[in-house]
């Protein structure tokens, strides 16, 4: 019974939550730049929220649209730009992963006038500035993790990097913003933070602590399970329960890290775009039964949270979720299995995976 637990983020959860709390962007200065993809912060209401929120707490804003999916190095330096420009006092990320796991590196290189490259050194000269987080996705947890995932296009690869300074201070979370997505981003997105769950619970870092918070994310998960096996729209409560398991996901990488699946993911999402959640669907699956050997009692306990009896019952879930196939070629397999290897989440995996193991997860992951 030894070990830590840091999670500094202060959680608002809720219905009106920014309109409710509007006073603690005050907290953090009179000067804000938004940090949000194109178009998702808009339609989910939430950019108009924040922004009458700041306006009516007397704080200037500017708004940094330029986040796509999967944020690149340079997106992140014309972040950094943007915030030196403007001179923030605080950053607020409006989004999904992407926009949330931008802002960190956008936290960074707005007081470091440094190549984003460099953001994998750490030891940084002046401290980043303070993260507000507005999540309108139920996926990545990223309001309350300390990592910022980027695409290096030179490795081919994701890459994080973190540091407790990165913690957002606040967290903003109201399943009304979830509402415009589609079911398939739905699916996808709850699918990621069932997989935060799981992938923390069963590994090497896991602690009591972690444990129990992915054991209530994965029970809240088995409650909502029939509203993503139809195409009806998600109600609000529903959406609800899939933004508290995002949350409590989060809660739990910030502790644990994540595993084999996320480092085999990574590739899926940048050789063949796959999103990012639907990847760790695919592959979930034969992790279980990679790992039964290692952790049975652990398994079995995480299956019976959602009313499952084996690894198979789990299996026949997520082909029903994600019945299509991904082709890959025998030396795609071998390449991303690889890549997969270099990755700090396979030091986290409970039972160690050789070259031939990853080989063999893929290709099992993705026949059908």
């Amino acid at each position: 019974m030894q070990f830590s637990y840091f999670m500094p983020t202060k959680v608002l959860f809720g219905q009106e939550c920014i309109t409710k709390n509007q006073g603690e962007f005050s907290r953090f200065g009179k000067r804000a730049l938004l940090i949000t993809g194109r178009n998702s912060a808009k339609v989910s209401g939430a950019l108009a929220d924040v922004c009458s929120a700041l306006e009516k707490q007397g704080i200037a804003w500017e708004v940094f649209d330029q986040i796509g999916e999967n944020p690149t190095f340079a997106m992140v330096e014309a972040g950094g730009a943007a915030a030196r420009k403007f001179g923030p006092d605080m950053l607020v990320a409006i989004g999904g992963g992407s926009p949330l796991d931008a802002s960190k590196a956008v936290a960074v290189l707005a007081v470091n006038n440094i190549p984003a490259v460099k953001l994998y050194d750490g030891n940084f000269a002046a401290r980043p500035l303070p993260i507000l987080a507005v999540p309108i996705t139920a996926g990545t947890g990223s309001e309350v993790t300390p990592y910022s995932i980027l695409t290096d296009s030179e490795r081919q690869t994701k890459r994080s990097f973190s540091g407790p300074d990165l913690f957002p201070r606040v967290a903003f979370l109201d399943a009304r913003y979830t509402q415009s997505l589609s079911h398939k981003v739905t699916v996808d997105t709850a699918i990621d933070a069932l997989s935060h769950c799981i992938e923390g619970y069963l590994s090497r870092r896991s602690t009591p602590a972690s444990d129990a918070l992915a054991l209530e994310g994965i029970g809240c998960f088995g409650t909502a399970i029939s509203a993503l096996t139809s195409d009806a729209a998600t109600d609000l409560s529903g959406r609800e329960k899939l933004l508290y398991v995002s949350l409590l996901g989060g809660m739990v990488i910030a502790q644990t890290g994540t595993t084999v699946v996320h480092a085999l993911g990574y590739s899926l999402t940048y050789f063949k775009d796959v999103p990012h959640g639907r990847a760790n669907g695919l592959l979930l699956g034969e992790y279980l039964s990679f790992t039964e050997t290692v952790a049975a009692e652990k398994i079995k306990c995480l299956l019976a949270k959602m009313q499952m009896a084996t690894v198979a019952d789990f299996k026949k879930f997520m082909r029903g979720l994600f019945p299509e196939k991904v082709e890959l070629t025998d030396r795609e397999m071998e390449d991303f299995a690889l890549l997969a290897s270099k990755t700090a989440n396979i030091g986290f995996t409970p039972r160690q995976p050789n070259h031939e193991d990853l080989k063999q997860l893929l290709r099992s992951s993705l026949s059908r």
